[in-house]
């Protein structure tokens, strides 16, 4: 399927003079991502989440290592039922710890994704209004490996869309 749509691209691309250079574009979705306003927010706001997830792990592998500890120290003076439910207790504690881990990173993940594709979707909005705006026949998402060749005369609408964007979103 990518080398169909890398094949097709191509085509267009070298069959340019059938379009009028002025009706293809491209756009940079990830570096309007990373660039615009509410991108970069939402880079901020899913960095202090995670920095909050931090500080809360680091405070459970404390409690966790603190447990480990007076296991070690006390495992010669307990009795065998003693022992082992600490062991017990001390495996659940791992166990729950490991939980959060994975759970804060689902979360994180989770809202990284949420935003993404709002941003995507507001971003989708502003690309149409420029496609009918500017008469353009067509404009390609210039991803990583995706757009292997743009002549001098292609519009690159990735700032004009970082503005439009920024604007639309002053609240």
């Amino acid at each position: 399927m990518r080398k169909l749509v890398i094949a097709l691209i191509s085509v267009l691309l070298f069959s340019a003079p059938a379009f009028a250079a002025s009706e293809i574009a491209y756009v940079d979705l990830q570096k309007a991502l990373n660039l615009s306003k509410a991108g970069a927010q939402a880079k901020s706001d899913i960095a202090a989440q995670a920095k909050e997830f931090e500080t809360e792990f680091k405070i459970k592998q404390g409690e966790f290592l603190k447990l480990k500890t007076e296991l070690e120290k006390q495992v010669a003076l307990l009795s065998d039922t003693a022992k082992q439910e600490k062991i017990i207790e001390y495996q659940k504690s791992g166990e729950a710890l490991q939980k959060f881990k994975q759970e804060a990173q689902r979360k994180l993940q989770q809202e990284d994704g949420k935003r993404t594709q709002q941003i995507l979707k507001e971003l989708s909005v502003i690309l149409q209004k420029f496609g009918k705006d500017g008469g353009y026949a067509m404009i390609i998402e210039r991803s990583e490996g995706g757009l292997l060749y743009v002549a001098e005369n292609v519009d690159d609408l990735t700032d004009k869309l970082i503005k439009a964007y920024d604007a639309s979103n002053k609240k």
